[in-house]
């Protein structure tokens, strides 16, 4: 795309970060350059966009076209102002110590709530690293399923999806056993402009659509629906591992917010124009992955295999701070290829399992990426400033934990009950 993307932060969401996202970093050596307000943008752009967006036009389905525009705005407002929280809560501890050694939210979580506060970060680190492989897996598996078809099989297992996950498997456990994943990297500029790619025809495909169908839509539906809808818009904007590194890297810190808003505000733009037309282009038809929908022409056909190849390769990528942390809790800190290879058979066979790629995306996003987001940088927050919140700031605060912790529970037992209903069907 012609940036550069950041790595020294936590993998999220849409990122492909290489760099251990837990371990205490030091500061960045003082040689190196730092990042204009336009590469920050496309920074922040590169960190939060990423395959989830695929997802967000049977959402709007699901949730009727309005709220679900209202709920993507919404969610980016409350994400934008916990990002701001970290920053906030950073400098802080910046200020009192004269110095800074917190590069990541694990450092963050190290320095506020000492190694309770690492665990709660790594714990979370873990599920939405392993829930974000699932997701690539299931869009795969059921994207080449779609494409080729096989024979049908009851047992999920043996399924179509679950035989292309079995394929794969194999060629997972060498590229995860990989020790560093630095031959990698470039990937993550391919994943990137693949990315944009599918969007741009998916759009094009979408317009083309509606103009020859029209089909019938809601604009709002039932309040189960707006909890899964919140679930899928909280992962769309999982990018919140990254705010720290990408600061960190900003050349006019005290533009950085601006510069964080302006980049929320496109992508919402960005993410409400592609839920809403991509509902408007197939009505109640709108499948769980949208370029399921596509025709079976040339471009399409190569749009859904690159991002197939995309995530394929950036599977070891999202795994790698999964593999920190385990290896770090389990083995001292040693590279253990067994653990890493029950890792990857944990989450192919959790993949099998999964029917639907947008009921698992807002499982993820109304769990972990819920408590990610919202739940710890207001807790970290008030924290830190304490009493010189006054009753306004700490009921805020409590204000977030609380949403957080509502959000977290409702939508997870929302979204399981859409999976295990899909599983009976």
């Amino acid at each position: 795309m012609g940036f550069e993307r950041t790595d020294n932060g936590e993998a999220s969401s849409s990122s492909h970060s290489l760099v251990d996202p837990t371990s205490p970093l030091l500061p960045p050596h003082p040689s190196a350059p730092l990042s204009s307000q336009l590469k920050t943008f496309a920074n922040v752009f590169i960190a939060i966009v990423g395959a989830g967006v695929l997802g967000l036009p049977y959402t709007f389905m699901r949730t009727g076209w309005a709220a679900g525009a209202a709920l993507l705005a919404v969610v980016a407002a409350l994400t934008f102002h916990c990002m701001l929280l970290l920053v906030r809560t950073r400098r802080r501890l910046d200020l009192d110590r004269g110095f800074s050694k917190i590069a990541s939210l694990g450092d963050l979580g190290l320095a506020v709530a000492g190694p309770s506060g690492r665990a709660a970060v790594d714990a979370m680190i873990v599920l939405s690293q392993c829930g974000f492989c699932v997701g690539y897996l299931i869009f795969i598996s059921n994207t080449l399923a779609h494409l080729f078809r096989l024979p049908s099989n009851p047992s999920p297992f043996l399924a179509p999806k679950a035989l292309y996950i079995w394929a794969m498997l194999p060629f997972q456990l060498g590229l995860n056993s990989v020790k560093t994943l630095t031959l990698l990297a470039p990937l993550s500029i391919f994943a990137d402009v693949v990315d944009l790619g599918a969007m741009g025809v998916v759009l094009g495909e979408d317009v083309a659509a509606f103009l020859a169908f029209r089909p019938a839509l809601r604009a709002v539906a039932g309040p189960s629906a707006l909890l899964y809808g919140a679930g899928v818009a909280v992962y769309a904007f999982e990018g919140i591992g990254m705010v720290l590194p990408l600061e960190a890297e900003a050349a006019d810190k005290s533009k950085f917010g601006k510069t964080l808003g302006l980049s929320m505000f496109f992508i919402t733009l960005l993410y409400g124009l592609f839920g809403v037309l991509g509902y408007l282009a197939f009505g109640d038809n709108t499948r769980d992955i949208i370029t399921t929908n596509l025709g079976t022409g040339v471009v399409t056909v190569l749009v859904q295999l690159g991002l197939c190849i995309n995530l394929f390769f950036t599977f070891p990528v999202m795994m790698n701070p999964v593999f920190e942390v385990a290896e770090r809790w389990f083995c001292g800190k040693r590279y253990c290829a067994w653990l890493r290879w029950l890792l990857v058979a944990a989450v192919s066979l959790a993949a099998m399992l999964v029917p639907n790629f947008a009921d698992f995306l807002s499982l993820v996003g109304s769990s972990v990426c819920v408590v990610l987001a919202f739940v710890l940088p207001a807790a970290f927050h008030l924290k830190v400033f304490g009493s010189e919140l006054g009753w306004g700031g700490v009921a805020a605060d409590m204000g977030f934990v609380v949403l957080g912790v509502a959000l977290a529970v409702s939508g997870t037992v929302s979204s399981l009950r859409e999976i295990l209903y899909s599983v009976e069907l």
